[in-house]
């Protein structure tokens, strides 16, 4: 009788194999490492971490982040109640996703939106713009003794990546742009308009022998402050200046700047993003990040709407229907999808009344975000809010099912990315912080 294991000999002969042996046959099987100076145990305890690394999924490498400065109304966007006293005008369309309907001023983001994870949910404490926009851009409410730095900051900070781009591009920023807070102004958003438009300030105005006689120039004159007693840490202020120039120079040189060359896109693929700076800034955002670029924001302003609301919101939603669209499909396309977040969200949404003025005023609990990307689920509804909403009723909690906070979704997206949210860093006072204080939602994930 054979009893042979895995092409080995009998039981008579697996009494004769030495530990080595043993070690080796079963290496040759693909079940341990070979190395006779490791212990059995040691070696169980690797063949169990990389099963663990090969079952675990690789951690995104990007964010796009489409920011809706104003306050888009869920109830005119992602969430209407059509027929209903709070639905107003608004009429309701079918998606890919069933049982799910938007607004029928979303038609073609309804045909991609099975790529994403609609939450209907999100809360908030903030009912201001200024306010609410640094929260949601940082996970953290404002408060004066610390400046928080902005999600695409703390990705550029972790990131290991070395491009000459910079690794955190904000496109189309109005008055409250992405920070650095106290990871530092070099973290602060590359700010960029429409990409339609040359990038200012990146063609040298002379050639290159005279441009290193001025970056010369600047270290002598360092030299001359310093031996005036005008500047204290000469090496210190040396080598920033050799960085800050070393960039400059290697971004005007770089041909990673092809990203912000939409003409090498196809028309079909150009036409699809709409003809916008918001859509040309979506489709540049796929560019870069394709280069390595770790966050980019791509701002759509203009949705407040204390008056005509209707008419406000359906206008911005014209162009942000084509440019989203475009925005999953073409990921989806490139197969990019899971190495690449998708965040698109307003500050809060509107009221569930309409003024007497037929706008819609702040509302920070119930509203919409949409992400996608990563293992966040694809085609997926989460929480929903109350239709029975009295209409003067005030923003409260328990209007809403399964609710989602900001800081919640914030540590989500960066365990996603591959930063833990809990990790205690150290502000430059020397106060111990965590990038998030929020939960990790797992409800939101596959698996």
């Amino acid at each position: 009788m054979n009893n042979s294991i895995f092409g080995m000999p009998g039981c008579d002969s697996l009494q004769r194999f030495s530990r080595r042996q043993m070690l080796t046959a079963a290496g040759g099987a693909g079940l341990f490492a070979v190395n006779p100076l490791t212990t059995l145990a040691e070696q169980l305890q690797q063949g169990q971490e990389q099963s663990d690394s090969r079952s675990k999924p690789a951690a995104a490498k990007a964010l796009i982040f489409v920011w809706l400065q104003g306050g888009p109304s869920q109830l005119e966007t992602f969430d209407p109640y059509p027929g209903t006293k709070i639905g107003g005008d608004t009429k309701a369309i079918k998606t890919t996703v069933a049982g799910l309907e938007i607004a029928d001023c979303l038609p073609a983001t309804a045909e991609q939106i099975h790529h994403a994870t609609l939450i209907r949910s999100m809360v908030s404490k903030e009912g201001d713009h200024e306010r609410a926009t640094k929260n949601f851009k940082s996970g953290w409410r404002p408060e004066p003794t610390l400046a928080h730095p902005a999600i695409g900051s703390i990705l550029a900070h972790a990131s290991s990546t070395n491009i000459d781009l910079p690794l955190h591009i904000s496109i189309l920023p109005s008055q409250w742009p992405s920070l650095g807070g106290f990871l530092g102004p070099q973290l602060n958003a590359f700010t960029l308009g429409d990409p339609a438009q040359p990038l200012p300030n990146l063609v040298g105005r002379v050639d290159a022998d005279r441009r290193a006689t001025r970056l010369k120039m600047m270290t002598d004159i360092a030299d001359r402050e310093f031996l005036r007693g005008r500047v204290s840490d000469l090496e210190s202020m040396r080598l920033q200046q050799r960085t800050t120039a070393d960039r400059a120079v290697a971004m005007m040189d770089t041909k990673q700047l092809e990203a912000f060359d939409l003409k090498r896109e196809t028309s079909e693929v150009r036409d699809r993003f709409g003809d916008t700076a918001f859509g040309r800034g979506c489709l540049a955002a796929v560019r870069l990040v394709q280069e390595g670029v770790r966050c980019v924001e791509v701002e759509l302003s203009g949705w407040d709407s204390h008056v005509d609301n209707h008419g406000i919101q359906y206008r911005r939603a014209a162009d942000l229907d084509a440019a989203l669209a475009g925005l999953l499909q073409t990921l989806a396309e490139r197969d990019m999808l899971e190495s690449t977040i998708v965040l698109c969200s307003g500050e809060f949404g509107r009221t569930p009344s309409i003024n007497v003025a037929g706008g819609r005023d702040h509302w920070p609990t119930g509203f919409s975000t949409l992400v996608a990307g990563g293992q966040f689920h694809r085609g997926q509804v989460h929480g929903e809010t109350n239709s029975s909403i009295a209409l003067d009723a005030r923003p409260s909690v328990e209007h809403v099912v399964s609710p989602i906070s900001i800081a919640d979704l914030h540590a989500t997206i960066l365990s996603q990315c591959g930063i833990d949210p809990s990790e205690e860093v150290q502000t430059p006072i020397g106060r111990p912080i965590a990038w998030s204080e929020g939960q990790v939602r797992s409800e939101l994930l596959q698996g």
